[in-house]
């Protein structure tokens, strides 16, 4: 990438599939270059989609659910020279069934990824952003957040720290020219459900939102500034509104009629 400094730049973790891709091509779309992350080789496929758009792109292969390759992501930003003007962390991963019997490493990767490399990227690159005093900065977290999730604990659990972190950080930051929003999809038609082993419950096989739509309703959030946005199908707004008013343990046990294995066979 050349340092031109006629298009402001975005960083976007998780870009290679789904919701980030989408996100990517949105600050592609609207004038911006990019530094691109993820672990896959579709990041390849994403980055070439990216360049047609007219966009210049960074592509930063690795892991970041590890130290190093967050910092990895880091240096690569720097070597761009060029202020940062967008942040979008979306990288995460979710993993389905009984935290009991569970892999141990395949949940503490969840956190990793999720709520590690999330504090990491942000605590690296947040503060060039406010000592520039402008920015935009989006969380992607999920109406799973308002909930606690039997059977996607961890996972739900990493989302509600995302916007909580969002929320706090947004409050900390708010005379500062950054503004950070937090991005809550609901059910959304990615890998998600197969890579977290859940095709065989009802949350999975139910309705599922663009993940287009969904990156352009964040993207608009984001850059209007707003604190957060509850995007994809009215469903959602319906489903986050009621999370305000019902109390924990009955959202906890309709979660598991959604999410325990298996359940898509069940009446």
């Amino acid at each position: 990438m050349t340092n031109t400094g006629t298009r402001p730049l975005a960083v976007v973790t998780g870009a290679s599939t789904g919701i980030g891709r989408e996100l990517a091509k949105q600050f592609a779309s609207h004038g911006y270059d990019l530094v691109i992350a993820a672990e896959n080789a579709e990041l390849d496929h994403a980055q070439r989609e990216l360049l047609a758009l007219g966009a210049q792109v960074l592509g930063v292969r690795g892991d970041l659910a590890s130290y190093d390759g967050v910092e990895n992501l880091v240096a690569a930003v720097a070597s761009v020279d060029r202020p940062l003007a967008a942040l979008a962390v979306n990288a995460g991963v979710g993993v389905g069934g009984a935290f009991v019997d569970g892999s141990l490493r395949d949940e503490l990767n969840v956190v990793h990824l999720n709520v590690t490399s999330a504090v990491h990227l942000a605590r690296r690159l947040l503060p060039g952003m406010v000592e520039q005093a402008a920015g935009r900065v989006l969380f992607t977290s999920s109406v799973a957040a308002m909930t606690p999730g039997p059977f996607q604990a961890v996972y739900s659990a990493s989302k509600a720290f995302l916007a909580s972190f969002a929320e706090a950080l947004r409050e900390e930051l708010k005379d500062s020219g950054v503004t950070v929003t937090a991005l809550l999809p609901g059910p959304t038609d990615t890998e998600f459900f197969e890579r977290a082993g859940m095709t065989d419950t009802k949350i999975a096989q139910g309705p599922k939102d663009d993940p287009a739509e969904v990156a352009e309703q964040g993207f608009a959030a984001m850059m209007a500034g707003k604190d957060k946005v509850v995007a994809g199908s009215a469903r959602n707004k319906v489903q986050a509104a009621a999370a305000r008013a019902v109390p924990d343990t009955v959202k906890a046990a309709m979660h598991r009629r959604m999410a325990q294995p298996g359940s898509a066979g069940q009446s």
